[in-house]
């Protein structure tokens, strides 16, 4: 962190803005030099003083958050930003990250949190606080399991058949023989699976089988 770096917050809510005021005061290397309770004077100030670090909710009157860095990138003002929020959307979150916001610090923790996110971003370092990166990760991790369903979905009984018999490291020959079929008919099967899924190769067909073996 530089020796001496001046900050703003910005946030419609007193108790908020007292809360981050108390949680910054302590550390001598921070100077808070302007506070706004709208986003019309957030801007202004920002413009006027030149923080080289604002706090910014991203929901305020007059002027949002995202409002503001667009404002700051096309009068091209260098004030790295941290929003605070509410809101735990992957596409609010996607965003910011595009308009080149640094920190992104949920407000139920942002007193905790927002000393470790100013130390990240005067470090040139994003930050997000850890429970929303948390929550994020874990609805990936959902999605990716709804996709995986939709994929099982558009596969044929025998399809499905074929990759549960894969998941049992059967070859095309045993799979054959347990379905009554040609081992040149489970080879089709193999490639057509591999051409709905979008795989490429034998190896990722196995890997598939057994990551879902238990949805077979």
């Amino acid at each position: 962190m530089p020796h001496e770096l001046r900050l703003l917050i910005a946030d419609d809510h007193p108790l908020m803005r007292r809360g981050l005021r108390d949680a910054v005061a302590d550390d001598r290397q921070l100077t808070l030099v302007g506070e706004a309770a709208n986003g019309t004077a957030a801007l202004e100030q920002i413009e006027r003083l030149r923080p080289q670090l604002a706090i910014l909710d991203i929901d305020m009157p007059g002027l949002d958050g995202f409002a503001i860095v667009r404002a700051l990138l096309e009068r091209k003002i260098a004030t790295d930003i941290i929003f605070l929020t509410v809101h735990r959307d992957q596409r609010l979150f996607d965003e910011a990250l595009r308009l080149g916001v640094k920190g992104y610090v949920l407000k139920d923790s942002a007193t905790s949190d927002v000393l470790s996110a100013i130390r990240a971003v005067a470090a040139g370092e994003h930050y997000t606080s850890p429970a929303l990166t948390s929550h994020l990760v874990r609805r990936r991790i959902g999605e990716g399991a709804l996709a995986a369903a939709a994929d099982l979905h558009s596969l044929t009984p025998t399809e499905r058949r074929v990759l549960a018999l894969l998941a049992e490291y059967k070859t095309s020959r045993e799979i054959g023989d347990a379905l009554h079929i040609s081992c040149r008919t489970v080879q089709t099967h193999r490639a057509n699976i591999c051409s709905r899924l979008d795989l490429q190769g034998s190896h990722a067909l196995m890997k598939f089988a057994l990551d879902h073996k238990s949805e077979l």
